[in-house]
């Protein structure tokens, strides 16, 4: 059993991240279809690996120098998977008016103005978020807000997956073998430990224990980032009818910008 779930969570790693997972990871649908019950805690990964990097950049460089260096080091270590997800749904969405035109212009592997300006766009507002939190808390702090932000904004995008019908053209699809896996409860479980994991840290790490109300101000700084994901399940429902690949990385990367917005919310208020 416990082969079995390090199989899949292997899985989970080597699909949403270019982490070498060895070449003897046997693969089926099924197996990568299981697998997204981990996708937080490879959440929980991206974001050691950008709370580090922001971290031990912060000793020698700049607040602004030490952000680029977190960021760069999750693009890097994802593959641009989530922002590429992100650019192409600002493309078909930006200028597709029918579901056919929509799915088509995602299908294209071009990158249109609408994707730059959207991808561009919302790597700047992280950055500026990222920015305006070395205002207000410490870098050990701001490192596990990364942290929680990589694992919640995952948990965003799958419960997309749990709430749509899947509607490409699966064969051209990132996501065909998670198009039609709805987790049960055990495995819905695991995916909210991983989600969770992250917020206990985060809590006891950074004083947050010790401010009066601090659970509710922190259940709080999630809810600009849970407004965003209700509003982008019912446009994809609108337009599409369901929900694409891409989709699942524009609903992570809008989410992880959202929750950066409440965590700045949160400590204003604390």
């Amino acid at each position: 059993m416990l082969q079995y779930q390090w199989t899949l969570f292997k899985t989970a790693v080597m699909f949403l991240t270019r982490i070498p997972v060895g070449k003897n990871l046997p693969y089926s649908q099924e197996l990568l279809q299981a697998s997204a019950r981990y996708f937080t805690w490879v959440g929980i990964l991206v974001g050691i690996t950008g709370g580090v990097s922001l971290y031990l950049a912060n000793l020698v460089f700049s607040p602004a120098l030490s952000i680029a260096v977190s960021m760069l080091s999750t693009i890097l270590l994802t593959g641009s998977f989530h922002e590429d997800g992100l650019a192409d749904s600002c493309d078909a969405f930006g200028g597709g008016w029918t579901k056919e035109k929509i799915l088509t212009i995602m299908k294209d592997s071009r990158l249109g103005t609408y994707g730059v300006v959207g991808l561009v766009a919302a790597l700047v507002i992280k950055f500026l978020l990222l920015l305006e939190l070395f205002s207000y808390i410490p870098v050990t702090t701001i490192a596990l807000l990364i942290l929680c932000a990589h694992s919640f904004s995952r948990l965003m995008a799958v419960s997309i997956m749990q709430q749509l019908a899947y509607v490409q053209d699966i064969d051209a699809s990132k996501s065909k073998p998670l198009a039609d896996r709805v987790l049960n409860t055990n495995e819905g479980l695991i995916l909210l430990k991983g989600f969770l994991i992250p917020f206990i840290f985060l809590y006891y790490c950074s004083n947050l224990s010790l401010a009066p109300y601090s659970v509710v101000y922190l259940l709080l700084s999630l809810v600009p980032a849970m407004i965003l994901r209700y509003f982008a399940g019912n446009y994809f429902k609108k337009w599409i009818g369901g929900y694409t690949g891409d989709c699942l990385g524009a609903t992570q990367q809008v989410c992880e910008i959202a929750f950066y917005f409440g965590s700045i919310f949160l400590w204003k208020f604390i």
